[in-house]
């Protein structure tokens, strides 16, 4: 129902007290089982995060694949779950800016992304740990910027997927860095 919300009305009108009357329930049941806005909007974020990871860890289950083949994947993966999400995970962030707790979830979050693509992409990578871990992180970054991008119709699903797969690609075959 919280997603509804927010793809209806807008992350600002998701409060505990709409929640509960939009569900059917009673205040209280919404207030004890989230005891805050923000940590409903956190769970939130938390449970459009899973479905992210798990739909890219789907695309990625196939046999080993070249190193474009697999920047292809995780691209068009990567986008396509944030076009899926309809901007729900973006607007969701938005509205837990400035929030303390959530920028510990989100360093949690990033380092999941970062985790993924390293595991991915260090059997296509020459590059010390280190320096594609680094890598990593700059792609997790490119790969939001992209999505943002897509969803604010600054260009197409395809665009966003074939330039973050062009930058995956020449991530790794640059030559090593410190």
């Amino acid at each position: 129902m919280a997603l509804v919300i927010i793809r209806e009305e807008g992350a600002d009108r998701l409060t505990l007290g709409h929640l509960a009357t939009r569900a059917g329930v009673s205040k209280p049941i919404a207030y004890e089982h989230f005891t805050t806005r923000s940590g409903l909007l956190t769970a939130l974020y938390k449970l459009l995060d899973e479905q992210h990871v798990q739909a890219l860890q789907e695309a990625l289950t196939s046999t080993h694949r070249t190193m474009q083949d697999t920047a292809d994947v995780l691209a068009t993966a990567y986008v396509r779950c944030s076009l899926d999400m309809g901007g729900e995970w973006h607007a969701v962030r938005a509205a837990l800016a400035g929030n303390e707790e959530m920028g510990v979830v989100q360093q949690e979050l990033l380092a999941g992304y970062v985790q993924l693509f390293h595991a991915t992409l260090a059997p296509h990578s020459s590059l010390p740990p280190a320096a594609l871990y680094r890598c990593c992180v700059g792609l997790v970054g490119a790969g939001e910027a992209l999505s943002v991008l897509m969803l604010s119709g600054q260009c197409s699903e395809l665009e966003a997927a074939s330039t973050f797969s062009s930058l995956i690609q020449g991530s790794l075959s640059s030559p090593p860095h410190r």
